[in-house]
């Protein structure tokens, strides 16, 4: 999980000197900005700011809540690296950090380093999460991905930029606005592979991963020799035929299956209004595995360039729940909204409608800032207990308004933690750590 990590120093005290400065008087709030706006040396994405002195008043930690928060404690050295963690408990953290170190005590301390806290208050894990990500990412542009152990998403990619395309799962994603296509994401990769190498069987498109030059001399490989490739290594079909067979693999890949299941349930129709019902039940047994196969495809699956996602979590604001939205590769929230409205407000589904359009990408996405937030995105789903409900368009790019609002109720009540079941009932693989 993304966690609690420090700049320079370790909770053991092994890491590098940090040289936090110190300040004087008693403590004051310095500024209190909008979330959204980041602050990386005067400029901040936590909204409070409080200076820090060892001479602070008996109750200075009381003004501090003891909720779920993301915070930094910095020195006044313009040098000086902070200390970014999130947690679930401000005020029993800061205690821990700041107050006067016990004797002899190995504990990590930093009461006398520190000049001013800085922290916002966050309403679940997964806002913490991507509050922690952001700041990670502005402070220590260098070296975020190794504190925070991002580890990109298992996804399959069908390389259409090949003059002979094949598909394959990777963890590396390219250009979005290229020929290529990308799938996920997936489980873990053992998940994306057994799906990959089980949907491949029901195709004929190459697995061979060398560059062909098609070759009717060429022996070929045994998938040829068993008939489940058309074999363009030495012409055994024309191009024409096996790129008709990438475009069936590829409204496979876009329908999660439905494509090819629409198929054979046509078929099996077609043989039982013939009274070939022998050959139908084949048919309906090939319908009965596909659907097997598919149903590894969770909700979050689907072209990554076209995933639109609207995730719903509790708010740190009250009577409010907090949106965020996954959309055109990026990750956006939170939008805070409120779930008592004035009497004469638009009905609830009505004013989600015009809350939406707000969470828009800004367009400004790198590659590796799409890889990154999918990913944060992946480890919330596969949690095995996770707080919030995620929903997600259907293929005509639509948003299930009502789903949304009533998944938005039950949240605010408190009523809803979703239990994510273990894969590995199915594939005998554990999720990722």
């Amino acid at each position: 999980m993304l966690g609690l990590f420090v700049a320079g120093v370790s909770e053991n005290v092994s890491g590098k000197d940090i040289s936090f400065g110190r300040t004087s008087g008693l403590c004051q709030t310095l500024s209190i900005v909008p979330w959204g706006l980041l602050r990386h040396r005067g400029t901040a994405l936590l909204t409070h700011s409080v200076t820090f002195a060892t001479d602070h008043a008996s109750d200075y930690f009381t003004q501090f809540p003891a909720k779920p928060a993301v915070f930094a404690l910095r020195g006044l050295g313009e040098s000086a690296e902070p200390y970014v963690g999130k947690t679930a408990n401000l005020r029993k953290r800061l205690l821990r950090l700041l107050s006067p170190p016990e004797s002899q005590s190995k504990r990590l301390n930093l009461r006398e380093r520190v000049g001013q806290i800085e922290y916002s208050l966050t309403g679940s894990d997964f806002e913490s999460t991507l509050l922690l990500y952001k700041t990670s990412r502005k402070e220590f542009p260098k070296s975020y991905q190794k504190r925070l152990r991002v580890h990109s998403a298992p996804v399959i990619r069908l390389n259409l930029e090949n003059a002979y395309p094949r598909a394959y799962v990777t963890t590396r994603i390219g250009r979005l606005t290229g020929r290529s296509i990308y799938y996920g994401p997936f489980r873990s990769r053992a998940v994306a592979e057994k799906f990959l190498n089980d949907s491949l069987d029901l195709f004929k498109i190459r697995r061979c991963t060398f560059e062909l030059n098609p070759d009717p001399s060429f022996p070929g490989c045994v998938y040829s020799e068993m008939k489940m490739c058309l074999a363009p290594c030495f012409k055994g079909c024309t191009d024409e035929a096996y790129m008709a067979e990438v475009e069936r693999v590829k409204n496979y890949l876009d329908s999660c299956g439905e494509s090819l299941i629409h198929e054979l349930q046509v078929e099996r129709d077609r043989l039982s209004g013939d009274l070939d019902f022998e050959a139908a039940a084949r048919q309906h047994e090939k319908v009965t595995k596909v659907k097997g196969i598919a149903s590894v495809c969770d909700e979050i699956y689907g072209r990554l360039d076209q995933i639109d996602a609207v995730m719903v979590q509790p708010a740190s604001e009250p009577k409010s729940v907090a949106l965020f939205r996954f959309s055109h590769g990026e990750l956006v929230g939170p939008e805070y909204f409120s779930m008592e409205a004035a009497e004469d407000d638009h009905p609830l589904e009505a004013r989600l409608r015009e809350a939406l359009p707000r969470l828009t990408s800004s367009g400004t996405r790198s590659i590796q800032q799409f890889t990154e937030e999918l990913a944060i995105l992946r480890r919330w789903y596969y949690r095995t207990h996770k707080t919030g409900e995620i929903f997600a368009a259907n293929n005509q790019g639509e948003l299930p308004l009502r789903r949304i609002a009533n998944g938005m109720g039950k949240i605010y009540r408190g009523e809803k933690e979703t239990a994510t079941q273990p894969q590995e009932q199915q594939t005998q693989e554990s999720p990722p750590a």
